[in-house]
């Protein structure tokens, strides 16, 4: 009996540890074989290094088929590279939305719109009080706004004339909400609703350090999570500030962003170094890192007699586009000649993906007749017919400085409409309206052909959450795809919604030491993904993300936990 006892015990330990052990297998480091054989990184031993650090990159508006077309043409050999050593996802997609807020935390939290409660940078959320009303006894309702004007130089209206958004918040743009009986400011980490990647590791692996640069010096602080210390170098550079050698901001043309983009390639090799963002101190390589590129974004939205976007429908770059996507892989061969240099290269998994897409790549899809859904819904008298609604819309006619009206509902359009009704009990008859003009002739909404629907009820309430909590929009309408609701001459394509090329997007994912290399995976998967996938690497349980528990995100095929 005591020998099978001690038999049993000696299994049970195995079986344990066998569970506490397993191997990523995305991809691996045997291709850049030549380039590894000769730098000072090279193990001889045999064994897969540990994964002890993950650099994330979004390049905005990197399509999967741009990374194909690229590649196939050698025109990012860096890319190409990476692609060669690790994982290509060809079917990767977004959750349903595509704005850089949804977008980025599906790739940090694991979770949609209705669990991570971000559906644009620019919504609107009906529990909220207004940045004025810090006693919360006035009118519920307020158009969240935490874009470039969540910095102080925003105040009052005030231009943007620093990099750094002007070194805090913007108290105008910061609503209030009652909690616990308590009247209390609400800072973009206090609106996300479940935790993050960041806070995750901080919290699990002692000492371990993040980092983070994005295009909003403030708006971006939701990366810190709830904890709201979950980024320990969160970058404050804010794209729309005037550069002092132009007198423009840095999205004017894609060759001015790539000078704010280098800001960030250096602020990653300088983490990589071992320093803050800014070089100044010596803090110690981050756990996790990442950072977002606008270069390409802005290539894609010029307008094609100008250069911009794509000449056809394969994806064919136009020139703006072409030297954007150069831009971007000269970048990733930077920050990996770092990583190499410093001897991280394989100790480093690297993802390769972007926070949305860019519609329509086809210019000949491109339909713009203006806001006619807002027109639509201001007319029949769903909202304030003089368009009373919104940041732009303040007592003091100072954009979002806090003077705006509550309670009148909002719309955030682009190349999707959010609609947040002013009164919520007009749903059925605000449906009506939309479904009787679907047509592109005015007043219609140009939603009357294949992809295009107007998502409400049941359905939305399955995907995006309950509206009647407050945060989630009462209807969602995905236009034509290649409709964008403006009439400007300044871009050509727009992102946010749901359409093919809104969501269909590049993913290499680069583990060290993993078998597999120039694995390509069919199978579709979303964004969401990503963040599990970054926990396992680093040897933490998906589940320590709220919105994986909460939506059963798994991690990437491939890179499942294997057991021994």
């Amino acid at each position: 009996m005591n020998r099978r006892r001690r038999q049993w015990a000696l299994k049970k330990n195995l079986l344990r540890a066998a569970v506490l052990s397993f191997a990523v297998s995305c991809a691996s480091n045997a291709a850049f074989a030549d380039d590894e054989h000769r730098g000072r990184d090279d193990d001889h031993s045999g064994r897969h290094p540990k994964v002890e650090h993950v650099l994330l990159v979004s390049f905005d508006g990197l399509h999967e088929q741009d990374v194909a077309r690229c590649i196939a043409s050698n025109a990012c050999p860096n890319i190409a590279l990476l692609a060669k050593a690790g994982t290509t996802y060809t079917n990767a997609h977004t959750p349903g939305l595509s704005d850089s807020f949804p977008g980025l935390a599906a790739l940090v939290t694991g979770g949609t719109p209705k669990t991570a409660g971000l559906f644009y940078d620019v919504s609107y959320d009906r529990t909220l009080y207004a940045p004025s009303d810090t006693s919360c006894t006035g009118l519920q309702g307020w158009n969240v706004v935490f874009d470039e004007t969540t910095g102080i130089d925003a105040m009052n209206g005030g231009a943007l004339t620093h990099l750094d958004g002007g070194g805090g918040f913007n108290p105008q743009a910061i609503p209030h909400a009652k909690i616990d009986g308590v009247c209390k400011p609400v800072y973009p980490h206090d609106y996300l609703k479940t935790n993050t990647v960041f806070e995750v590791i901080k919290q699990k692996l002692p000492g371990a350090r993040t980092a983070w640069a994005d295009k909003h010096a403030w708006g971006y602080d939701w990366l810190n999570g709830p904890s709201g210390r979950g980024v320990d170098d969160l970058m404050r550079t804010e794209i729309n500030s005037t550069d002092p050698a132009t007198g423009t901001d840095y999205t004017d043309v894609y060759s001015h962003t790539e000078k704010f983009d280098d800001l960030h390639v250096q602020a990653i090799i300088n983490q990589i170094d071992g320093k803050d963002s800014k070089g100044d101190a010596t803090v110690g390589v981050p756990t996790l890192l990442g950072t977002n590129f606008q270069t390409l974004s802005v290539a894609q939205k010029a307008p094609v007699a100008k250069g911009g976007g794509y000449l056809d429908a394969s994806f064919t770059p136009g020139p703006q586009v072409s030297a954007a996507i150069g831009y971007l892989d000269t970048s990733l061969g930077r920050m990996v000649a770092e990583l190499k240099q410093r001897g991280l290269y394989r100790s480093t998994a690297i993802i390769v993906t972007s926070k949305h897409g860019q519609s329509p790549a086809d210019h000949t899809k491109l339909v713009k007749n203006g806001d006619t859904l807002s027109k639509l819904l201001e007319s029949n008298n769903y909202f304030d017919a003089s368009g009373n609604f919104g940041q732009a819309n303040t007592k003091s006619g100072s954009l979002n400085d806090g003077t705006g009206l509550t309670g009148t509902g909002f719309i955030q359009t682009d190349d999707v409409g959010l609609v947040w009704l002013r009164d919520q009990k007009q749903l059925a008859a605000a449906v009506k309206t939309l479904k009787d003009n679907l047509s592109c002739n005015a007043p219609g909404i140009c939603a009357d052909g294949p992809g295009a629907y107007i998502l409400y009820g049941a359905p939305l309430r399955a995907r995006f959450g309950n509206p009647a909590e407050g945060r989630t929009p009462d209807i969602i309408v995905q236009p034509n795809p290649g409709v964008i609701y403006t009439t400007s001459t300044k871009k050509d394509a727009e992102h946010g919604g749901n359409a093919p090329d809104d969501n269909h997007l590049g993913l290499v994912v680069f583990v060290p030491g993993a078998p597999g290399a120039g694995e390509r995976v069919r199978d579709r998967v979303e964004t969401t993904q990503v963040a599990p996938t970054i926990l396992q690497m680093l040897g933490l349980a998906p589940k320590l993300l709220k919105a994986v528990v909460s939506e059963g995100t798994q991690p990437l095929p491939g890179c499942e936990e294997r057991r021994f």
